[in-house]
């Protein structure tokens, strides 16, 4: 198999795997228990919440171990709005059109319970405006959340400008607003420091970057109004309960910790492909477009447009060939609606419905790019030529 869809999930690494297996056999303590294994658990994941907390810069108190990127960020969005309306500090939140379904539904939810939410638009390759935020604001807005790389095409919106306008907002207005960041798809290929990039909550997905599935991490700035959500022990300093995932944070820990060394070569040479893919599959498909840019973006993100086509046949068809790509967000591939995200952009709904999104990853080479090159106007060819069929019939 070409695997070409590490936006969706990446392989998990070898040495993630070797940590893990301890704490799926014999060191299978619960870390609250005070005998041996129970504290050999307990410091497995201590050890772990400090090499994440070194990997974004943050202090060890400030991390929260999850299930993933979902619950991260359900409970950033919810539990900081709830904390701040409960202050009376207001109940107005900013996001935006393009973020993932678990940051829109999050923030739905908050409109059923009684907030007011603004979407902010983006342009045409994606990013979202900074004087459109600003715009934005209001005297009782509390919380803001953008994601800081777009899982559909890769955009990387420009975080650290929005926490100065947030900061500057603060000055001005004596009025404090947070700021949440969704950057799952940032580990391995981008930098994360939280103190660079001004935020107060951010969330990751350990799968997204050669982790386990079902653990993730939220760090949640120190002294941030936040209402517990999960309710029960006293696990993840009183702000989630719930026994531990021992071997998903043992996991995590490792998994974060090789995906923050050598990004730059790592980004280099995965953007290099990336481009090999793009203008090759530009040459040999008249009428492709590239969705969004592919500057400030993350490297392994290409997200290209297929006129006359619905995308789940072309992906179908590349996968008949063992090639794995995707129609769009890994989590709405059982619908049949345009991306929001393309739509936000301005794509022609003639081209999001033929759009295909390839993601690479650490392992993807050169031979697969040129393989992917040549199969994907022949499987294109045939699924037009199958379309046509079935419309004349």
């Amino acid at each position: 198999m070409i695997y070409l869809d590490n936006a969706a999930t990446s392989p998990i690494r070898a040495e993630v795997r070797e940590a893990m297996l301890p704490f799926l056999g014999s060191a299978f303590g619960n870390p609250s228990g005070l005998y041996a294994v129970g504290r050999e658990a307990q410091a497995a994941v201590d050890d772990a919440r400090n090499t994440v907390a070194a990997c974004l810069g943050a202090r060890p108190s400030e991390i929260i171990f999850t299930s993933g990127g979902t619950e991260s960020i359900n409970t950033a969005l919810q539990g900081i709005a709830y904390a701040m309306r409960r202050a009376g500090a207001g109940a107005h939140v900013i996001t935006t059109a393009i973020e993932h379904h678990a940051g829109l539904h999050a923030a739905q939810f908050l409109e059923e319970s009684g907030f007011d939410v603004t979407y902010v638009g983006c342009d045409h390759s994606g990013h979202v405006r900074v004087d459109a935020f600003a715009a934005a604001l209001r005297p009782d807005t509390v919380l803001a959340s953008v994601m800081l790389a777009n899982n559909e095409v890769g955009t990387v919106q420009p975080i650290a400008e929005l926490a100065a306008v947030l900061r500057d907002y603060a000055r001005r207005q004596q009025h404090r607003v947070l700021l949440h960041t969704d950057a799952v798809q940032a580990p391995g290929w981008m930098p994360l420091d939280v103190n660079a990039l001004g935020i107060d909550a951010l969330s990751l997905s350990s799968h997204k970057f050669g982790g386990p599935k079902g653990s993730g991490v939220l760090y949640l700035r120190r002294a941030t109004p936040f209402h517990q959500l999960l309710l029960g022990g006293g696990q993840e300093m009183q702000k989630r309960a719930g026994t531990e995932n021992v071997p998903g944070i043992v996991g995590t820990a490792v998994a974060l910790s090789a995906a923050s060394t050598g990004i730059p070569e790592r980004a280099a040479r995965v953007r290099a492909l990336r481009d090999r893919l793009r203008d090759g599959i530009l040459a040999a498909t008249p009428g492709a477009a590239v969705n969004g840019c592919q500057e400030a973006c993350v490297p392994n993100n290409l997200n290209i447009a297929f006129d006359g086509i619905e995308s789940e046949s072309l992906v179908l068809a590349l996968d008949a060939r063992g090639i794995a790509a995707s129609s769009g967000s890994a989590c709405s591939n059982s619908t049949w609606e345009p991306s929001h995200v393309l739509m936000a952009m301005g794509v022609p709904i003639r081209r999001a419905v033929g759009s295909v999104r390839f993601s690479l990853g650490d392992a993807t080479t050169e031979a697969e790019v040129d393989a992917v090159v040549r199969a994907v106007p022949e499987e294109l060819a045939r699924v037009r030529a199958a379309s046509a069929h079935s419309a004349a019939s």
